[in-house]
């Protein structure tokens, strides 16, 4: 019998994950389906109750849904408990496993994809929620020169740096938390931009002068270019959208539910075309 998965959110008409995951089971010749299911915003765990009884073997999770899916999961990664969310549900006979793929996702996708190793890399991550939460210790993991954190509420992303210094193996990198206009006499070599503002074409309150020459400037929204992208290449940055990131979130929930790890580069191409 054919393998049944999906993808849960709300919304979910937009979701490319169906003809991503399409793709990979085609690659590596798996026999799956693989759907989109919109989720009732106060009935995720009923949807997923309903999804194990047509016998899914496991979903992704997207927007609004992680926490909740990080509550309903018996067993959680590691990564997950480091990101506080799950974006990925494994269904077995003994209870639901949750696990976080978006940070390696991201990492993966930079290191990879781009060329640009992150080690000794000075970093500015904006954004202090669930986005930034989810690649935040597996930035950290490639060991950074530093890490900062910038937030329109900055105690949010203080808190972020207190639960880093709560975790001795990770201060090898020095972590810490501006505001915006306390950024003027930075530079960095990679921008991380994981809030919603291109969403709106809202114009981020950054210094023009925090790009160093050669910076990457990657934005995890994807399907545009966002101001803070615009900004950037004025500026002389390399810049990115998140679609690589889609899809090699993809390609690691891929292969923790079937055991073979597809080739993103093709299906990127793809989706880009």
């Amino acid at each position: 019998m054919t393998d049944l998965y999906a993808v849960i959110g709300n919304p979910i008409h937009h979701s490319k994950s169906p003809l991503i995951h399409h793709a990979f089971a085609q690659q590596t010749q798996q026999d799956m389906d693989y759907r989109a299911v919109l989720a009732p915003l106060d009935g995720f765990a009923a949807t997923v109750q309903d999804l194990i009884t047509l016998g899914l073997r496991g979903a992704n999770v997207t927007v609004p849904f992680k926490l909740q899916a990080y509550q309903l999961a018996q067993q959680v990664t590691e990564r997950a408990q480091d990101a506080g969310a799950v974006n990925t549900l494994i269904f077995q006979q003994d209870g639901i496993i949750g696990d976080n793929t978006d940070g390696v996702g991201l990492v993966r996708d930079i290191v990879q994809n781009m060329g640009v190793q992150l080690e000794g890399k000075r970093i500015l991550l904006i954004g202090a929620g669930g986005a930034s939460e989810g690649v935040l210790h597996p930035l950290l993991a490639c060991h950074p020169r530093l890490l900062i954190i910038t937030n329109r509420s900055m105690d949010k992303a203080v808190n972020m740096v207190k639960k880093i210094e709560a975790r001795d193996e990770m201060m090898l990198v020095s972590v810490d938390a501006y505001a915006f206009d306390e950024l003027h006499q930075h530079q960095f070599d990679i921008v991380i931009n994981a809030t919603s503002s291109g969403l709106q074409d809202e114009r981020l309150p950054l210094p023009p002068q925090i790009f160093a020459p050669n910076c990457l400037a990657y934005d995890m929204m994807y399907g545009k270019l966002t101001p803070f992208m615009q900004m950037a290449q004025q500026q002389g940055a390399h810049i990115t959208d998140g679609l690589g990131m889609l899809v090699e979130q993809a390609a690691e929930a891929f292969y923790l539910w079937r055991g073979v790890r597809p080739q993103t580069s093709p299906v990127i191409a793809m989706l880009r075309s």
